[in-house]
């Protein structure tokens, strides 16, 4: 009988042959054969069921191939190792007959083996991957590892099973690796970071086998293997190689490794930590990133997690308006999506995704990174500019295309076309891979005339289709062929002399240029003359203005308007007619005296030269002449003789001339002038003509070698003693003739710039050549102003040559040497201001060469300047010295050079002469140079320049900065300080002014050493004060515990005694300031701010202290039964006197220096005319005043009036009367002080008041001395009592009774009594019914504005 177990074995391989027989005898069609094929080692096949359907079978199936899975259930698990061996030595295959159905039994195999709950893969057999990461490790029974590792099933055990081990079998795949670390709570040690030592070798080699004991059980594990320690306790870093292992698995491996480390090691089993870096699947969208792009970024792990951070480099990246962060966690897996909308450069970089799983024990970490590059969408154009021409036929016909293109070939990209401009010419778009193109579509009629010129943008803008976008603009330009007209203010013949204007005008609008021409024959000369072409816009037309033809205007204009690459022309011509200019006809005589009988020649002459059949008339009122033509040398002359007649009265004739050309266009000659004197006989005869005695004759100049025949000017003759004697010759030197001659031609030529160089070469020259030779007479000087007046109007180039002829020019002619013609220029109406006028003009239309205004220095005269361009970052400083070593500094804000125009100018001239040369303003002088800016930039608000002047005169005082106003003195001109702020620094003066112009320093004499009698006044009478002030205080102090035996005494002496102590401070600080000032030292602000407080406050608490001793003598006087303690009148004194002061000083101050108006300008005292601050001294000065003469009122009343109750024992009638005498003399006082003060003010008002007003108020501390102590009964007895020695000790006996305790420090020596009786504090005395009485009121006012008032009064009544 076979055993148990093999009978058990039998009964196993019944059983599986039992189940192959029914599979074979089933039929479930198609479909079970596809389910046994594919997956039916995942189905169980339960015999009952089977035989259920085996009626249903069919058995004409050909041979399949099975496998089965069958699970057997053993009550003793030895059988397991029996059955095993069993199957081992099966031979197989084995083949069988059961219902006639022929089966093979090729395989049999144990796959799966569960020991209660904990099931296991037999060798060769692995778990399927699909719950893998359910798999449990079971725990083991012991410490010592298990041969094979088991996981936790439910049972009953239902599968799945274990299935042959293949690559997608669980933990088979390529190992993961675990990057791990835990914690052991023992101190570090340097041998651990040491691998070659034996701790290191020894800690690695018993970790790694504990580690690799625990997580063997892992799906797919490898190896564990530490790779280091690091300090913080010990912390031990490990992989861990392994298939994917789930959240849970590694935990429960993590349990298991405190179970295989010694207890020494102290493994805290709470630190485990573990970061998987490779099994993220990371996936940014889109591939190509550009900036303005939506990017997307995705996380998975096959794992579960809620806690997702997202890092870009160090940074946590939460939501926000350009973040959004989402997650989705489903049962085995995890997915973080993060959303960067409108990406920019700066979201370059690298992205972590970081999963959390944690609990208490263990933290799981899964990571991955990503670096993602946004750029920028780079789109390039065909054109960036590009000029059309609208009504071109070529254009309509073949338009332009046009494209823009990207570098990169992107699926997703789109693109569109927009147009904006005033000419709205659209076209064709289409696009291809990377590129979108607009074919235009031209039309003439879509161009009109007035919008010919202006850009049209086309704008084309690509889509990447995940967000950016990126845009290109091409400029289109539309121009259209112009038609130009011209016409001319007269006809086509104008004559010399006369002015006419052509209007050129275009249909076309926004041109870009004009330009004129002359052409006279094969010769075509550009317009060229400055301000005679006037260009405007809408409509669009430029005007040439010629004010006075010349032969060089002769010829036909060419008007062309020019619009980038097209010109538009129109043409008309100008035939110039000869007829002579009037400044070249020459008339004679120009005056003259004559009998009313006699017979004068009158002469009109011309250059035989000048080309022309003229026509000559004399017109003369109520003259009748014969006219006559004869040659004089190189002249031409005209003559008419007037018949003389009789006249009862001496009359003026005049006569001219009218010289008429071939087109009737005729020209005057100046007026000649004909005295008609009767009853005169002729005294004076011969070639220059006749005359009475006495009389002036006016000839022109004539001067046969010049090529005309005659220069300007003339000559005055004075008939004297039958013979003409010449009285003054004002003729023209030739060359300067002929270079005014040539002024007046160059400024009305068309090529005037282009001459303007050679005629100033030329012009410095003659110049120059004419004064070294002597002819520097008032006429030549004359004559070269109006030339330089004429060609300042000539727009010059910036040339250094240039610029030298025109200063050297202007340098020559204010040298010293031409002082005696300018002199007498001045009596003609013709000062130097026009040479200022000409040089400013010269500036301003100065034009920069490269942008650059170069630097030029003649003897008296420099130039600086700089052009405006979008480079000026700096201050405009420019410093000039003359050979004087005198300086001038311009200084111009940045703020103020960034307001200007582009390409604008600003130009400084210094100038060391002329600035002596312009009419004074005795006795003030120019005591610096002279400087003038320009600036070319059209400006109406006001612009701002610092100028630093050096003093010539050191002792000159009072500066004033000035400017040369031209429209003062009916346009002659002077100087003005309107918009100049002077600030004197030693030897310099800074002026701070809001325009610009020429500027310079106007100084009077110093009267440092001529000081005024109320200057005198002042500081004798300060001194005075001072001294009698100090006297005050020591007397008070000697005497103090002698006079003040009672309360209204003790208040009496310590008013006296803080009047006297203020007073003394504020005269000081006053005296002081006024002092520094009058030396003409500059005080710093700082110093003026604090001497200015401590006046203000000191004087206050001189009126506030007056008031305290009024108010005394009024308590003392209204309130005769009432008493209040020493402490509290004291309280109620020290408030007033320094309390209420204060408070007023420090309020004014703190509301006024903000604003900078707290003090003036000229003196450290309070401002007036900008903050009104002076109020804070004088309202309150003026109350306590009338306060005070109120309190006056009251104590004269009572002296005169006293009631029953009033009555006063000796002492205080004594101290009454003390009183009244201080009133009676110290109120009119104070009110004549006050009326002084008033008048004063009043303009114009006489000296007497001021030296009154000096005299009265300087004294105020020889009157306190006087009336306030000296005049004092009881001051006097007591300093007499104390020169006895004998009397003193006997007076200090009696009065030991009435003292009661004193304070050490008011019984020491006078000092210390002093400081004591300021601060009140001295020793009490007991009540008496006596009291004493004084008042005093004193007024002070400096000439200058500045005033206090003194007040002291004190009284003692019966109680």
């Amino acid at each position: 009988m076979p055993s148990p177990t093999t009978a058990g074995l039998h009964c196993l391989f019944l059983l599986v042959t039992a189940c192959c027989q029914t599979s074979q005898d089933s039929n479930f069609n198609p479909f079970m054969q596809y389910v046994i094929e594919t997956s039916l080692e995942e189905e169980n096949f339960q015999p009952e069921i089977q035989r259920q359907k085996r009626n249903m079978l069919i058995f004409d199936l050909p041979p399949l191939e099975y496998t089965i899975d069958i699970e057997m259930s053993l009550m003793d698990s030895s059988f397991l190792e029996l059955i095993r061996e069993y199957f081992k030595k099966l031979h197989l295959p084995i083949s069988t007959n059961i219902s006639n159905a022929e089966m093979t039994i090729s395989n049999i195999n144990v796959t799966t083996v569960c020991l209660s709950s904990c099931c296991s893969c037999e060798d060769g057999y692995a778990w399927p991957s699909q719950g893998c990461s359910d798999l449990k490790a079971c725990p083991p029974a012991s410490p010592a590892p298990a041969l094979s590792c088991g996981y936790v099933k439910e049972m009953p055990f239902s599968g799945p099973y274990c299935e042959p081990r293949t690559e997608d079998s669980c933990g088979m795949g390529d190992p993961v690796v675990l990057n791990m670390s835990v914690r052991l709570d023992t101190d570090f040690s340097d041998d651990l970071s040491n691998s070659s030592s034996e701790l290191h070798r020894q800690y690695k080699a018993d970790l790694e086998k504990a580690f690799n004991d625990s997580y063997r059980c892992l799906p797919g594990f490898v190896s564990a293997t530490v790779t280091g320690f690091r300090p913080g306790s010990v912390f031990v870093n490990y992989q861990v190689k392994a298939g994917a292992a789930s959240f849970d698995q590694i935990a429960e491996s993590n349990k298991l490794v405190p179970q295989f480390v010694n207890d020494s090691y102290r493994l805290n089993k709470s630190t485990f930590t573990t970061e998987i870096t490779d099994q993220t699947n990371f996936i940014v969208t889109p591939v190509e990133i550009f900036e303005g792009d939506t990017v997307i970024l995705i996380c998975e792990i096959n794992s579960t997690s809620e806690n997702v951070t997202w890092y870009h480099f160090d940074q946590i990246i939460s939501t926000s308006l350009r973040y959004s962060v989402e997650k989705k966690v489903s049962r085995r897996t995890s997915r973080a999506i993060l959303k960067i909308i409108n990406s920019t450069i700066e979201d370059s970089g690298s992205y972590t995704c970081t999963f959390t799983n944690s609990n208490q024990l263990y933290t799981l970490l899964y990571k991955a990174t990503k670096t993602i590059a946004v750029s920028l969408l780079y789109i390039t154009s065909n054109f960036n500019d590009l000029d059309v021409t609208c009504n071109s036929p070529e254009m309509q016909t073949n338009s332009p295309l046009l494209s823009c293109c990207i570098d990169k070939q992107l699926p997703s990209l789109t693109g569109d076309w927009k147009v904006n401009g005033a000419i709205n010419i659209a076209g064709i778009p289409s696009f291809t891979e990377n590129c979108t193109e607009y074919k235009l579509i031209i039309k003439e009629s879509l161009c009109p005339p007035d919008k010919a010129g202006t850009v049209t943008t086309y704008t084309c803008e690509l889509h990447t289709g995940h967000g950016a976008k990126r845009s290109q603009h091409i400029r289109v330009r539309y121009f259209r062929a112009a038609q130009v007209t011209i016409s001319s203010s007269t006809n086509s013949f104008v004559s010399e002399g006369y002015s006419f204007n052509l209007t050129c005008v275009s249909d076309v609008s926004n041109y870009d240029s004009i330009s004129w021409k002359i052409q006279s024959g094969n010769n075509i000369k550009p317009v060229d003359c400055g301000t005679c072409i006037k260009n405007s816009r809408f409509p669009d037309m430029s005007v040439l203005t010629v004010k006075s033809a010349t032969k060089e205007w002769n010829g036909t204009y060419i008007c062309t308007f020019y619009q980038q690459h097209l010109q538009s022309s129109a043409n008309m011509t100008i035939e110039v007619i000869s007829l002579p200019l009037k400044q070249n006809i020459l008339i004679d005589p120009i005056e003259a005296s004559i009998p009313c009988t006699a017979q004068q020649t009158l002469e009109c002459c011309v250059s035989a030269d000048t080309m022309g059949n003229y026509s000559f008339e004399f017109v003369a009122e109520d003259i009748d002449c014969e006219a006559g033509k004869k040659n004089k040398g190189k002249l031409l002359c005209y003559m008419c003789k007037y018949r003389g007649r009789e006249c009862s009265k001496e009359k003026n004739l005049t006569a001219y001339c009218k010289i008429m050309n071939s087109i009737e266009q005729e020209v005057r000659s100046e007026n000649i002038t004909l005295i008609l004197k009767p009853g005169q006989e002729v005294s004076c005869s011969g070639n220059l003509g006749i005359g009475i005695e006495g009389s002036t004759l006016i000839k022109p100049c004539c001067q046969p070698n010049n090529k005309g025949g005659f220069t300007r000017g003339k000559i005055i003759y004075t008939c004297s003693n039958k013979s003409w004697m010449v009285k003054r010759n004002d003729c023209l030197s030739v060359p300067i003739n002929n270079l005014l001659t040539s002024a007046e031609s160059l400024v009305y030529s068309p090529e005037s710039r282009a001459k303007l160089p050679s005629y100033l070469a030329e012009l410095k020259e003659q110049t120059q050549r004419a004064l070294s030779s002597g002819e520097n007479s008032s006429a030549n000087i004359g004559a070269i102003v109006s030339i330089l007046d004429m060609i300042s109007s000539i727009p010059a180039d910036a040339e250094p040559a240039i610029i030298t002829d025109f200063l050297s020019t202007v340098d020559s002619i204010v040298s010293k040497s031409t002082t005696k013609a300018w002199e007498d220029l001045e009596k003609q109406t013709v000062n130097s201001s026009s040479i200022l006028n000409s040089v400013e003009k010269f500036s301003l239309l100065l034009q920069p060469v490269n942008n650059v205004i170069p630097p030029v220095s003649v003897k008296t005269l420099q130039l600086q300047g700089i052009v405006v361009t979008g480079k000026n970052t700096r201050n405009y400083n420019k410093n000039f010295r003359s050979t004087e070593n005198l300086t001038v500094d311009v200084s111009i804000d940045r703020t103020e050079i960034e307001t200007l125009t582009q390409n604008s100018t600003i130009i400084s001239v210094m100038y060391s002469n002329l600035g002596h040369l312009l009419p004074q303003n005795e006795p003030e002088y120019v005591n610096g140079l002279l400087i003038s800016t320009t600036v070319s930039s059209n400006r109406s608000q006001k612009f701002y320049i610092n100028m630093t002047f050096a003093k010539k005169d050191l002792f000159l005082k009072t500066p004033q900065c000035v400017f040369w106003n031209f429209t003062l003195r009916k346009t002659e001109g002077g100087w003005d300080t309107r918009g100049c702020t002077p600030t004197e620094v030693d030897d310099y003066v800074i002026c701070s002014c809001n325009h610009l112009t020429a500027f310079s320093i106007l100084m009077s004499p110093d009267k440092s050493s001529q000081l005024i009698f109320e200057d005198f006044i002042t500081y004798i009478g300060l001194g005075i004060s001072i001294l009698s002030l100090v006297a005050c205080i020591i007397i008070e102090s000697l005497v103090w515990k002698y006079v003040t035996n009672n309360t209204t005494s003790y208040m009496r002496h310590v008013c006296i005694l803080n009047i006297a102590t203020s007073l003394l401070i504020a005269d000081t600080w006053f005296i002081v300031t006024a002092s520094i000032s009058d030396q003409n030292q500059q005080i710093s602000r700082d110093i003026c701010l604090v001497a200015t407080f401590f006046i203000h406050l000191f004087y206050l608490c001189v009126f506030f202290w007056m008031l305290s001793l009024g108010l005394i003598l009024f308590y003392r006087l209204v309130f005769i039964l009432h008493d209040t303690s020493k402490t509290a009148q004291k309280a109620v004194a020290f408030f007033l006197g320094y309390g209420c002061p204060f408070v007023i000083a420090v309020i004014t101050i703190a509301v006024t220096l903000p604003k900078n108006s707290y003090t003036r300008k000229d003196v450290c005292w309070l401002n007036w005319k900008d903050s009104k601050a002076l109020l804070a001294f004088v309202l309150p000065a003026l109350i306590i005043v009338a306060l005070n003469l109120f309190i006056t009122a009251v104590v004269i009343i009572k002296i005169l009036r006293p009631t029953i109750g009033d009555r006063t024992n000796r002492q205080e009638k004594n101290s009454l009367f003390q009183i009244g005498k201080s009133v009676a003399i110290l109120t009119p006082l104070l009110g004549l002080t006050w009326g002084f003060g008033l008048a004063t003010i009043i303009k114009n008002s006489h000296r007497a008041f001021h030296i009154l007003f000096a005299l009265l108020n300087v004294l105020q501390g020889l009157f306190i001395l006087v009336f306030g102590t000296l005049w004092d009964k009881k001051i006097l007895e007591a300093l007499l009592k104390r020169n006895s020695v004998s009397k003193w000790s006997s007076q200090q006996t009696k009065s030991t009774s009435l003292i009661l305790v004193t304070p050490m420090l008011a019984m020491s020596y006078p000092f210390s009594r002093t400081f004591n009786n300021l601060c009140g504090k001295t020793g009490m005395c007991p009540e008496i019914s006596l009291a004493e009485a004084q008042t005093r009121f004193c007024l002070h006012t400096h000439p200058q504005g500045l005033f206090y008032a003194d007040i002291y009064q004190s009284r003692c009544l019966s109680m």
